[in-house]
């Protein structure tokens, strides 16, 4: 690993690891390490990710492994030991999506009724997230960052490790930034991990109805935030190819609105952004 030491702290990378190395998560070993430099010499885990591998044949063993690993790495939580994803950071993410989806993007600054909107919409989503059972939490758990390994899954990137909502790396493995699965499928896997999670003694809860409640409004807040990030990394980082994937977000941030009542003005806001003609009327 090569991180320049002005632009990158190797340390959260080194603890992190060090935590789900203890949690029997198969992460790289950090075999030496100069951070002066920003050098670190790490195991390597091999070159074939979970986004190349997946297929309709092996998802459900690949993703079965991978819901074994997170909850070993959520089994291993303990308060105080990773920042917290509390009211501030989650609001932050947030913010992106006007800031940089919106704005900066589509050339739209929000009105008065739609960052009225936005405002309690993200107060909603910040509140319902920060009432989750907390855990360790990868926060980007995803098959671009899984790799096909002995065992599996080798797991990578994880050095914005956090302690927060459980339901966070749910979301982030089935309903990914970069491969779509039908909906009848990834609530298939969301209901393993739910049962398995239950069985293992985690805090999801009895009534898995409220437990995929808080998942989808969970991944509202994950897509609006990645619909932001992938704008920023356009305009302001010069990497091409990210906005590719923003219509698998809004398909995402629609489909969930379109289940509740309280998430209505999201569909409005939406049509607006994209110039679809309104509906003639809004369930709010």
């Amino acid at each position: 690993m090569d991180a320049p030491p002005e632009r990158e702290d190797c340390n959260p990378f080194i603890n992190v690891a060090a935590l789900m190395y203890g949690a029997g998560v198969h992460v790289p070993e950090v075999i030496a390490h100069d951070l002066d430099r920003g050098f670190l010499l790490l195991s390597d885990l091999g070159t074939t990710t979970y986004l190349k591998a997946l297929t309709d044949q092996n998802a459900d063993a690949l993703f079965s492994d991978a819901i074994d690993a997170l909850i070993k790495w959520q089994l291993a939580s303990r308060e105080g030991v990773l920042p917290p994803y509390d009211e501030a950071l989650l609001t932050r993410e947030l913010e992106l999506f006007p800031d940089w989806y919106m704005s900066r993007h589509l050339g739209v600054q929000p009105d008065a009724e739609q960052r009225k909107f936005l405002d309690e919409l993200f107060a909603s989503l910040v509140a319902t997230s920060l009432a989750q059972p907390k855990v360790y939490v990868h926060r980007d758990y995803m098959p671009r960052n899984l790799m096909v390994s002995a065992p599996n899954p080798g797991v990578l990137d994880f050095q914005d490790a956090v302690h927060g909502p459980i339901t966070y790396d749910v979301v982030s493995l089935f309903r990914d930034a970069f491969i779509s699965w039908p909906e009848e499928q990834a609530l298939d896997w969301t209901v393993r991990y739910w049962e398995r999670a239950k069985r293992a003694g985690l805090p999801v809860g009895a009534d898995f109805g409220a437990f995929y409640r808080d998942f989808e409004w969970m991944g509202l807040q994950r897509h609006l935030k990645v619909l932001g990030i992938f704008a920023r990394i356009h305009y302001r980082d010069g990497k091409a190819g990210y906005l590719d994937d923003t219509p698998r977000f809004l398909t995402y941030a629609r489909n969930v609105a379109e289940r509740y009542v309280e998430l209505q003005g999201l569909l409005k806001l939406f049509d607006a952004l994209e110039r679809r003609a309104p509906r003639t009327a809004y369930t709010f």
